[in-house]
């Protein structure tokens, strides 16, 4: 499994808002938000149900990062995709940050990575309330 999932029973806008809040209680902020539904109605004229990959930020964690492996900007920012299953059903996955510190091989990348799975556990179980 490449993420912490979790479903959601809600429409996909409560979804979203419900992520974007959980995310902001463990100090991550949204820097991108990528429309896939939109995306491929666009390039490529086809119909697929809501599908959003938001780029979460923990500037802390990040800059941590950064001194440690400068190009570990290649794998930032942690992505969250908030998918419609079906009406009422929404899949939220999280990036398991032990995947990214797993491809480098720095204990101070895996430190980065052990808070921020923690606080990324912590925004997931949020939504099961």
């Amino acid at each position: 499994m490449i993420g912490i999932n979790i479903t959601l029973n809600t429409s996909f806008d409560e979804a979203i808002r419900l992520v974007t809040a959980a995310l902001k209680e463990q100090g991550f902020g949204v820097l991108s938000d990528l429309d896939m539904q939109a995306t491929m109605k666009e390039k490529l004229g086809v119909q697929m149900l809501p599908y959003r990959i938001l780029g979460a930020c923990n500037p802390p964690l990040a800059y941590k990062a950064v001194q440690a492996e400068p190009d570990i900007g290649l794998l930032l920012p942690c992505n969250v995709v908030v998918r419609e299953e079906a009406p009422g059903r929404v899949t939220v996955a999280f990036i398991d940050p032990q995947r990214i510190a797993a491809m480098v091989d720095k204990p101070e990348i895996h430190q980065v990575a052990d808070d921020a799975t923690q606080r990324l556990q912590r925004a997931r179980d949020s939504l099961s309330r």
